[in-house]
């Protein structure tokens, strides 16, 4: 029997596996896919020459990350690549935002739409390098981040932390236009922000737009060489050498309770994993505690607050094999490994606002990934491994386009959408079509049978919005990986700090495994006293 039962082979779920066995425990991983990674993979299905990441590529919160720096995934061979352009933002007229991988260069290049600019852009990443390794210490740990927070405090004070603190609460398209004359800086604010599921108007999007621009200044975009696939690879070569067992095609149904305790998981082939010490599960909130754990061992509280759950929007991807580069309009958008493709803030809004309303949008802002750009192992010299996402509504009203796409999700529709998408870049980039040698269309209700924990293609197991983070993730209670089950953890992105991949959910849930356990110990000698 096993210290530890870890549910879910996915990033947060081998992280928390190597965490636990650093110190010692014995693991075992269950997954129900046939491979490990859950939104972190990689294949050869759109063409036998290239590889495509099949859900996340670009790992800005990796790079930035305390956790995985503490893994040395290095020792396992794993290597960064990043685009010669971090990130670009086209517009119609041909002009073109770009965050460069040096702060000068970026400065420079905003400073053509607003003089400025540029200076505007170089303090806001002074202040970034004043605060920021602090705060995504303070991001990465278990809430409350006390020490973490303390030294945060301090800097804040030292970084006039009251009007940070104003601009990080602010709604990015004002963020923006009280720190930008011209567009691109704004561009570059908003644009980050829809990584998430957050409107230019929505409170505290300025907040993560700064973030995610500050991190690809400083860290870049990179993605692992060879494909996603490769850090899982890693994490789990690590968690093997040490004494770690990651078995696949291994559907966990339930976890088993008894006196109030998790014991043991039992999986869909009938076989009961007993579990001596603790029951991770890296799974969605709501598949843990609405079907892997009987409502008889919640409080009715916690099943109440599951019915105001909120998942993030529905993401629609599409992967290509391009057969040369993408002829953009704007030349510096081609060295970019992120090229964000919207008309303009007012068509972020836009695109938001339709979402809002339940409705399909009929321009969709797309996230274009340019793999080959940024890691030249993804396939043949001259072409492109690229692709796109967008979001949608998780549940669909009507369709703001001409489609008469319903969300069922038939082929009809698929290939409506995806050719949706393919029109806005095409827009951008006139003769991208001619390029495509083959391509992959991942509806919504495919990513959710490729990866049970991205719900109708939710991406980040849970809303962005402020009211369902920190201590309101995933339910109002202690933002902490605890549940009201003794010796079970939360350790998927549902909890806090959220979607991305960086690790912490995993990491938190197993540090607070192994100090319950070390209070236990200690409980337990001073009663042989």
């Amino acid at each position: 029997m096993p210290d530890a039962v870890v549910i879910g082979a996915g990033p947060n779920g081998l992280v928390a596996a190597n965490v636990l066995a650093d110190a010692g425990w014995s693991v075992e991983v269950l997954e129900a896919q046939e491979e490990p990674g859950g939104a972190v993979r990689s294949d050869r299905g759109v063409h036998p020459e290239y590889v495509s990441d099949l859900f996340s590529a670009f790992y800005p919160l990796a790079a930035a990350s305390p956790v995985l720096a503490r893994l040395d995934l290095a020792a396992e061979g794993l290597r960064w690549s990043h685009a010669p352009r971090v990130l670009a933002h086209p517009l119609p007229d041909g002009r073109c935002a770009v965050l460069e991988r040096r702060v000068e260069e970026t400065s420079a290049g905003l400073e053509a739409f607003a003089p400025a600019d540029g200076d505007a852009w170089q303090n806001m990443y002074r202040t970034w390098s004043r605060v920021g390794p602090d705060l995504v210490r303070a991001l990465f740990t278990p809430f409350p981040p006390v020490r973490a927070g303390l030294r945060l405090a301090a800097k804040f004070r030292a970084a006039d932390g009251l009007r940070l603190a104003r601009n990080l609460a602010l709604p990015v398209r004002r963020l923006g236009e009280e720190e930008f004359a011209g567009a691109g800086g704004r561009l570059l604010l908003a644009g980050n922000a829809l990584h998430a599921d957050l409107s230019p108007e929505a409170v505290g999007s300025g907040g993560f737009g700064w973030l995610m621009s500050m991190l690809g200044q400083s860290h870049g975009f990179p993605v692992p060489v060879a494909g996603a696939g490769a850090l899982t690879a890693a994490l789990v070569s690590r968690l093997r050498r040490r004494g770690g067992v990651v078995r696949c095609g291994e559907r966990v149904t339930s976890v088993v309770v008894r006196g109030g305790r998790a014991v043991a998981v039992r999986t869909a082939g009938g076989e009961t994993v007993g579990a001596r010490r603790a029951v991770l599960a890296d799974t969605s909130a709501t598949a843990l505690y609405r079907d892997l754990v009987g409502q008889e061992h919640l409080p009715s509280r916690l099943l109440r607050d599951l019915e105001r759950f909120q998942w993030d929007f529905a993401t629609f991807k599409v992967d290509w094999a391009l057969t040369g580069p993408v002829p953009w309009t704007a030349p510096q958008a081609a060295g970019a490994g992120t090229v964000h493709v919207a008309d303009g803030i007012d068509g972020l809004t836009r695109f938001a606002s339709q979402i809002a309303m339940g409705h399909v949008p009929d321009e969709p802002f797309a996230l274009f990934g340019q793999m080959t750009t940024a890691d030249p192992s993804r396939s043949p010299a001259g072409t492109e491994s690229a692709w796109a996402y967008t979001h949608l509504p998780q549940r669909i009203a009507r369709d703001a386009g001409p489609d008469h796409i319903t969300g069922r999700w038939d082929a009809r529709e698929q290939e409506a959408m995806a050719d949706r998408i393919e029109g806005q870049v095409e827009r951008f980039a006139p003769g991208f079509r001619t390029l495509i040698r083959a391509r992959r269309i991942l509806a919504p209700t495919t990513l959710q049978a490729m990866d049970e924990n991205l719900h109708n293609g939710a991406i980040n197991n849970g809303t962005t919005a402020l009211h369902q983070q920190a201590i309101f993730r995933p339910t109002p209670g202690t933002g902490r990986p605890e549940t009201p089950v003794k010796g079970l953890y939360l350790a998927s992105a549902a909890a806090h700090p959220g979607g991305g991949v960086h690790g912490a959910p995993g990491a938190n849930a197993a540090r607070a495994v192994l100090r319950a356990q070390g209070l236990r110990t200690l409980l337990y000698r001073a009663q042989r006293i």
